[in-house]
């Protein structure tokens, strides 16, 4: 399971009011939509709620990764998604990591929103859920999310496989991040808003915050290689020391770290992993002169309608005008 992009374009039937029977026949029909294996699938099947969840998340990874790469040169474009996640770069952990962050993000928020059959909110025994449930609020069910998960992915232990242990460990990478961000929320009940009686459940971050996080350990991602660990008799990932600039030393990636075997493509012209960055906007005094790869920019005015002036009218509405003015676009020269 990862973003390619496909899924996110296909239409799903809306499960409007029908008999049990045919909103099962729908949901059956959406996980066949779905480009999934033959194991995933048997699971959606058995899952109602699991296939719009899996849509919602392509979606909510596709548009986070878009987002935090919208002033790259790659800009997390649809448009040679399939090549790029056949081979080992940074943006290809980024892939992994999102998309298992926003499916881990996703399941969880479906169990405390009743879309899904087979979970409930959260239930970690050290908070009081019930009367969480009663004051209206439901906890998000990260803990059934990852079991399950894990158990969609079918993560196995890989011999020797390198590509295969780095999409393991970015794809770990991605939920990590979800469950660090998980939080605390705690609401007062008593007279005069005094914290006499306390509910508390657990809440997600928003994904944007999680999408921030994974940026930054792209940034900072390490390339590795295979090594075999003579106390374990296997082999693991192994990249450069750290504080150390000798490259016979080496060390284990830390489990936030997202990892790349092979080095990134400049993504500056047309290639079979992206469009390229000619006749991309930029900004002139931010990325004009990376984003274009030293070809230089086209610079071009251009007018736009704005609402302004705008006045609060009794009792229940807002009046704006309609304002003009000119704005200077910079883009990328072929």
């Amino acid at each position: 399971f990862s973003l390619t992009g496909k899924e996110a374009l296909t239409h799903f039937p809306s499960l409007g009011p029908s008999t049990n029977s045919a909103q099962g026949k729908v949901h059956v029909k959406q996980c066949d939509l779905l480009k999934l294996s033959r194991k995933q699938k048997r699971l959606c099947r058995r899952e109602p709620g699991l296939a719009e969840t899996l849509r919602d998340a392509i979606r909510l990874g596709i548009m986070e990764c878009q987002y935090q790469f919208r002033s790259e040169r790659w800009n997390c474009s649809l448009e040679g998604r399939t090549s790029l996640l056949k081979r080992g770069f940074k943006e290809t952990a980024f892939l992994y990591a999102v998309s298992s962050a926003a499916l881990t993000h996703s399941l969880a928020r479906a169990c405390s929103a009743g879309r899904m059959e087979r979970c409930t909110c959260d239930d970690s025994p050290d908070l009081e859920n019930r009367k969480a449930w009663q004051w209206g609020v439901c906890g998000d069910n990260l803990k059934y999310s990852t079991k399950f998960l894990k158990k969609f992915l079918g993560q196995k232990r890989i011999g020797k496989d390198l590509r295969a242990k780095v999409d393991i460990h970015n794809t770990n990478v991605g939920i990590k991040a979800v469950k660090n961000g998980l939080k605390t929320t705690c609401k007062c009940h008593g007279v005069s808003g005094s914290c006499a009686v306390r509910t508390c459940w657990k809440q997600l971050s928003p994904f944007h915050e999680i999408g921030r996080l994974l940026k930054l350990r792209y940034d900072d991602a390490v390339k590795v290689f295979s090594t075999t660990n003579d106390a374990v008799g296997h082999s693991e990932l192994a990249g450069p020391q750290r504080h150390s600039h000798s490259p016979k030393h080496s060390a284990s990636p830390r489990s936030t770290d997202l990892v790349y075997v092979e080095d990134s493509p400049s993504f500056c012209r047309p290639s079979k992993y992206s469009l390229g960055t000619a006749g991309r906007t930029c900004s002139r005094e931010g990325n004009c002169d990376s984003m274009c790869c030293g070809r230089g920019y086209n610079t071009q005015s251009r007018l736009v309608t704005f609402s302004c002036h705008c006045q609060v009218q009794w009792c229940c509405y807002v009046e704006c005008q309609q304002c003009m003015q000119e704005e200077v676009v910079y883009s990328c020269k072929q």
